[in-house]
């Protein structure tokens, strides 16, 4: 099983090395990072670097995809060679998915037209001018699409993909071994539940 996550400049680190960890983990599973050309790719913060080992014409058809978010996605909507990429690695893919404004990428490359998707809270609304239906869920299953909502939500995706590619218990076993039981200080990881003023704060943080 390979999965391809490619990388773009300002991407968000977190979004791409969540699901790379999960999936990285499983036996049997190969994770490689693309890009137009191989290289370092740097990240939102400029300080952080991901080196794509392979360009997309290196690997045109993996058997899933996972396409990072990040203030960079303006720009990315405009890389050709990447959304090229994923329309036509979409047509062999045995999952195409995405985290928070990965999804927005999708939508360029055609993929969800009258689809649930979900993307970052910030920018939920947006997703219906690419012909989505926005559901504020944290993963959302449509067909072979799976779209993550914000940032830290691509761990939830990589895992429940994980327990429909092999099963529950490998997944379970990869979550164990990252000790992924997150209890947060606070509960202000939902504009839902975050005190009145943090949600104008955030997004001034993200971009």
């Amino acid at each position: 099983m390979h999965i391809a996550i490619p990388l773009y400049p300002r991407y968000t680190a977190l979004d791409a090395v969540g699901p790379y960890t999960v999936l990285a983990f499983t036996e049997g599973f190969t994770v490689t990072f693309v890009a137009a050309r191989p290289g370092a790719v740097l990240d939102d913060q400029g300080s952080l670097a991901l080196t794509a080992t392979k360009s997309y014409a290196d690997l045109p058809y993996p058997d899933v995809i996972v396409v990072p978010g990040g203030p960079g996605t303006v720009e990315a909507l405009q890389d050709k060679d990447l959304i090229d990429w994923i329309t036509v690695a979409h047509e062999r893919t045995r999952w195409t998915t995405s985290v928070c404004s990965g999804s927005f990428l999708l939508g360029a490359a055609g993929l969800l037209n009258g689809r649930r998707a979900t993307t970052h809270w910030g920018w939920l609304e947006h997703l219906s001018g690419f012909g989505a239906q926005p559901v504020s869920e944290r993963v959302v299953i449509d067909d072979r699409i799976i779209t993550a909502a914000g940032v830290s939500a691509g761990i939830d995706m990589a895992l429940t993909m994980l327990a429909r590619m092999t099963d529950v218990a490998t997944a379970q076993t990869v979550q164990l071994a990252m000790e992924y039981d997150p209890r947060p200080p606070f509960d202000a990881g939902s504009p839902a539940t975050a005190p009145a003023g943090i949600a104008e704060r955030a997004l001034g943080l993200i971009g």
